[in-house]
């Protein structure tokens, strides 16, 4: 207990730390990193490659090494093919139906990059996750065949892939007002049950690195973009998927799966903004624009 206490006391000083210095640098202002908002105005950029490191320094602290390896992996390919598609777009393709398409028409754009990326990422994840994983998978591990094990141990794996690619991904598409998807991460981790040794370092680290971009966030002086969002969406449902039973994970897929799609028909955010409760969380500590 106390050294989880101390591990997720660290770790939520690393987050805060690194993702704070690349705030405050340089690099904040650098003709790259700008970009025009949703209302007209510049934004930064910035706030990916700093929520990134800061989830990064943070998950160092994660007690179990299987986790520790897992997190690092997939934080550090969703945040660096969100990069890519940030600071190097190319295509014109938008969304995941534009990206598919664009895919099989032969047409390689950065954002299909990081559709093949992430779930790959993701799936080496829950593979290591895998080999540290009790019971809790679909199928038991005194399961009557050899058939079964295998076959139980697959479908997992790509359930639990597909958790930690579809936080992923649905963090990106909420990325679209300030503050918003910090918002997100921070209420799923204060309403999820916590174990120590499992959970607390790893939400030290997302709540840390979240509390250093808040201000610059809620300001609309800097956005996560796909860097930011896919990192931060990756790391929690990394921690999602390793807290949860194959039951719940499959649950936590199908809402995933159902949120991206309906998002290719409406918009999050008039849905947000239709809705009494999420409206007026959305708002909180936001300026009117």
């Amino acid at each position: 207990m106390i050294r989880s206490l101390v591990s997720s006391a660290v770790a939520g000083f690393l987050g805060y730390t690194a993702t704070k210095a690349i705030l405050s640098s340089k690099l904040r202002t650098h003709d790259k990193v700008v970009r025009t908002n949703h209302a007209g105005h510049d934004v930064s950029l910035v706030e990916g490659p700093a929520v990134t490191a800061g989830l990064l320094a943070g998950s160092l602290l994660i007690e179990a090494p299987r986790q520790r390896a897992a997190t690092l992996l997939v934080t550090t390919v969703a945040g660096g093919l969100g990069a890519v598609d940030d600071f190097l777009e190319s295509g014109d393709s938008k969304g995941l139906r534009g990206h598919l398409s664009a895919l099989a028409q032969g047409q390689i754009t950065t954002g299909g990059i990081k559709i093949i990326g992430i779930p790959l990422a993701s799936i080496a994840a829950a593979t290591i996750l895998r080999t540290g994983r009790d019971s809790r998978g679909l199928f038991s591990s005194n399961s009557t065949t050899a058939e079964q094990t295998w076959f139980g141990s697959t479908v997992d794996v790509v359930v639990t892939g597909g958790v930690i690619a579809g936080t992923a991904n649905l963090f990106n598409l909420l990325d679209l007002r300030p503050g918003r998807a910090l918002k997100a991460g921070l209420l799923t981790l204060s309403f999820m049950p916590h174990k120590h040794g499992l959970t607390w370092s790893p939400s030290a680290a997302i709540a840390g690195a979240s509390a250093a971009a808040w201000p610059d966030d809620l300001d609309g002086a800097v956005m996560l973009g796909d860097t930011g969002a896919n990192a931060l969406g990756a790391a929690l449902g990394t921690i999602v998927a390793e807290n949860s039973t194959a039951t719940q994970r499959a649950l936590v897929l199908s809402g995933l799966v159902g949120l991206t799609l309906l998002s290719e028909k409406v918009s999050f955010t008039s849905i947000i903004e239709s809705t009494p409760g999420l409206r007026e969380i959305d708002a909180f500590g936001r300026e009117a624009v």
